[in-house]
């Protein structure tokens, strides 16, 4: 799997987890050159407290459009350090 923002590989993975529609990455995966810490954090019941990143592309930006998990429930143990995207970021084979 491949996720695409600003016509550029962003990630790479054969090993994706799929949960709620959204395909989570190894954090490894990532090419860290485009993505930058953000302050966001928000609250899911069931998987824990998400961290964002900012991507940056070719000068372009987007805000908090990738997400991840470092400290997760027990229910979404799978998930753990894999990184999310949405905000324009397309997930292609």
């Amino acid at each position: 799997m491949k996720a695409i923002w600003n016509n550029t590989v962003i990630a790479e993975s054969n090993n994706t987890v799929v949960i709620e529609g959204n395909h989570y990455f190894p954090h490894e995966s990532i090419k860290s050159v485009y993505f930058k810490p953000s302050n966001t954090n928000t609250i899911c019941p069931w998987k824990g407290t998400a961290s964002y990143y900012t991507i940056n592309v070719n000068g372009k930006e987007n805000p908090d459009a990738a997400w991840f998990y470092s400290e997760v429930s027990e229910l979404a143990k799978g998930i753990k350090n894999r990184v999310a995207f949405w905000r324009g970021v397309t997930i292609e084979e």
